[in-house]
């Protein structure tokens, strides 16, 4: 949201803007207040830019959806979350006037939940943010290590990366690192050895982050799903390698990340260790994933956000 915001009003100068950032989910000022005050500013279009939307938007809005994992694995959220998605997101998926998702696996998911329209749906990209661009001194730990970036929720599908890691044949010295605080209940400790750890990083900086990157093995992602999987993305940009699962990687990726099925622990293992005994195919990834990385942009993401503003306002007489 803000990196597009902040980039229209240069990209797209023939549009006023307004931003509109008060309102707690479900509540009154999101509910009623932002419709009036829209209405009193008469607002020519709206994008609400996540799933969070009045229950009854009005006029023409494009409406950004990522991804329909709370209802793809409804059983791993609150109770609410099914209802909420399937009244409030799905009445305004089919009124949008489109949808911006940022990969094409979730058009399948909008039109299997919601029944939306596939033509009206536009992919656009997002892209790591300018800080992943940039080198990076790498971080060097005790051991080569092998990283995981985001939360830790269950559809992250974290102990088939540990199970995967804690198999790896003997000869191979290599950690495993975790961003975030170690909520794992004892399965890290329980998972390393004399010669291998896993460890959570706690919250990390930009800076701190780009030089995990840039000092890993590789980025180990075993997710069940991702809209686009903007870690992966960072990666690629700081030149690290990407391994994940193939419900994960986002298009730019495809064809570089090195793939397993999901929750496919010999899988995972196999692509570990692949890229651990193959040097060029090391560095073949990182040459490659940096090309595709340099393609994306906040300037693109923005500019191709622009253009579905075009497609639905008439241009002035």
């Amino acid at each position: 949201m803000r990196e597009v915001s902040t980039r229209l009003p240069r990209i797209a100068p023939e549009f006023d803007y307004r931003v509109y950032t008060k309102g707690e989910n479900l509540g009154i000022a999101e509910q009623i207040v932002l419709p009036l005050e829209m209405w009193h500013d008469r607002i020519d279009l709206a994008h609400y830019m996540a799933h969070y939307v009045p229950a009854f938007a009005g006029g023409r809005f494009v409406f950004t959806i990522h991804d329909l994992i709370h209802l793809r694995f409804k059983q791993y959220f609150r109770a609410y979350i099914e209802p909420y998605y399937m009244s409030i997101v799905r009445r305004a998926s089919r009124r949008a006037a489109r949808i911006i998702t940022s990969d094409r696996r979730t058009i399948d998911d909008l039109v299997h939940f919601f029944g939306v329209d596939a033509q009206r749906v536009r992919v656009i990209p997002l892209a790591p943010r300018d800080r992943f661009f940039a080198p990076a001194s790498p971080y060097h730990g005790e051991r080569p290590y092998l990283l995981n970036v985001g939360n830790h929720r269950e559809h992250k599908d974290l102990p088939t990366l540990v199970q995967a890691w804690s198999s790896l044949p003997a000869r191979y010295d290599v950690d495993l690192y975790f961003t975030g605080s170690d909520d794992f209940g004892g399965l890290l400790q329980r998972a390393s050895s004399e010669h291998r750890r896993a460890r959570a990083l706690g919250d990390l900086s930009d800076d701190q982050l780009a030089a995990y990157y840039a000092g890993a093995v590789a980025l180990v992602h075993p997710s069940l799903l991702e809209g686009f999987g903007l870690p992966l993305v960072e990666a690629a940009a700081q030149g690290c390698p990407v391994i994940a699962s193939t419900t994960s990687i986002p298009d730019p990726l495809a064809g570089i990340a090195l793939a397993f099925e999901p929750r496919d622990v010999d899988g995972a293992r196999a692509q570990i260790e692949r890229l651990l005994d193959d040097q060029a195919l090391r560095t073949d990834l990182v040459e490659r994933g940096r090309e595709a990385a340099a393609k994306l942009s906040w300037d693109r993401t923005a500019r191709e956000t622009a253009d579905v503003y075009r497609e639905i306002l008439p241009e002035e007489e």
